[in-house]
């Protein structure tokens, strides 16, 4: 029998292939899982409220999806254009979301007592999600531009305090989870950046000194540590109700759209608390299979970072990195009230427009980078 073009004798080889300019599936695949989620979730956690106040149960579902379909153009828009656009407009996009971060200070609507908003007509968005990402450019440009000049402290510092320090001001006026989000993130980056370890504990001292003349500031702030302290004795009726709903979900839930709290009881559940309802309806293994989801994303984004095939493109995927995980973390413990309540959402599943479109375009960024990424693939 003739033999065919593979020798039957030959061992089996692991053979690599280096395939560039496709996208990471894999990150491409979980976001849209999650955004699918974040959709179900969404509506079986406001139907309730949204039928109240509005009269259609799908008043917050509608909502999100359409900020979801801006984040998906946003993506591919992102993908198309390559994330190294941004390089060259980093300071321009800084200077512009730091200008909104102001203006929404003087001229923002109000809500529940805080201006995180500005509305063009039908259209509201927060600035201080718009910063986020704008500081994550900036730094990645600054970084890789010269990082050399980074081993220095001073420099180091005049980094931080150039780019870190403005954003961080003009958002903790008013919305100081943001902005201790924004301050986590460009630590972060300055720190893997730099090898120098004593100016980050000069900056965190004075950073935990500063966030506490913050909250000692305004009186709001100080009760919700007094109410995470003790939440049953100083009316942390949103905590308490959360963690009835965490406790009353057992291992597998009472099922999906079968939770009781979101009906009135847990005040704007498809907000910050939604992760109460998903463990209230889906149970403790749903709890850790949506904390899966994140763990898998981020490790995607940890690989493009590490392979990317240059150092702005790393660092704009650490920050993504840093900027998802800091979220993830806080809410998972304000709810469970392991830290105080900070107002912080569920990255992709919390309802939210403006952090969803702008958490897409910074997946966009992310994709971007991982179509110059070498991927072994073996056969």
């Amino acid at each position: 029998m003739q033999e065919t073009t593979r020798t039957r004798n030959v061992p089996h080889k692991r053979i690599k292939n280096k395939i560039k300019g496709q996208i990471d599936y894999t990150l491409l695949v979980v976001v849209a899982f999650m955004l699918a989620f974040g959709l179900v979730m969404v509506y079986s956690a406001s139907s309730y409220n949204a039928t109240l106040k509005t009269g259609d149960s799908l008043y917050y579902l509608k909502k999100q999806a359409i900020s979801c379909g801006l984040g998906i153009v946003a993506v591919f828009v992102i993908v198309r254009i390559g994330y190294k656009t941004f390089r060259k407009f980093a300071w321009p996009i800084y200077f512009i979301a730091l200008g909104l971060c102001a203006y929404v200070l003087f001229f923002g609507t109000t809500i529940n007592n805080s201006s995180r908003w500005i509305y063009i007509g039908p259209i509201s968005f927060q600035p201080s999600e718009l910063g986020k990402v704008a500081l994550i450019i900036l730094l990645a440009y600054v970084i890789s531009k010269n990082p050399a000049k980074l081993r220095d402290a001073k420099n180091l510092i005049k980094t931080a305090v150039i780019t870190v320090g403005p954003m961080f001001v003009a958002v903790a006026i008013n919305n100081l989870s943001t902005a201790i989000i924004i301050l986590l993130i460009g630590g972060i980056m300055l720190f893997i950046a730099s090898p120098k370890t004593w100016p980050f504990i000069g900056v965190g001292i004075a950073g935990i000194v500063g966030i506490v003349g913050f909250i000692m500031a305004a009186g709001y702030r100080a009760a919700r540590i007094n109410a995470w302290l003790d939440p049953e004795h100083n009316d942390a009726y949103q905590t308490m109700q959360a963690l009835y709903a965490i406790g009353s979900g057992g291992l597998f839930g009472k099922g999906l759209g079968e939770s009781v709290q979101k009906q009135g009881f847990v005040p704007e559940a498809q907000n910050d608390m939604v992760f109460s309802i998903i463990c209230e309806e889906l149970g403790l293994f749903g709890a850790i299979c949506v904390i899966a989801m994140f763990v898998v994303l981020i490790w995607r984004l940890v690989l493009i970072a590490i392979h990317a095939k240059d150092m702005f493109g790393s660092f704009l995927v650490i920050g993504i990195a840093v900027h998802i995980s800091m979220q993830v973390i806080l809410n998972v413990a304000v709810v469970t009230n392991t830290v105080p309540n900070t107002g912080v959402i569920l990255p992709f599943i919390s309802y939210g427009g403006t952090s969803v479109a702008i958490l897409l375009a910074e997946i966009g960024i992310a994709l971007s980078v991982s179509k110059g990424v070498d991927v072994d693939e073996e056969e």
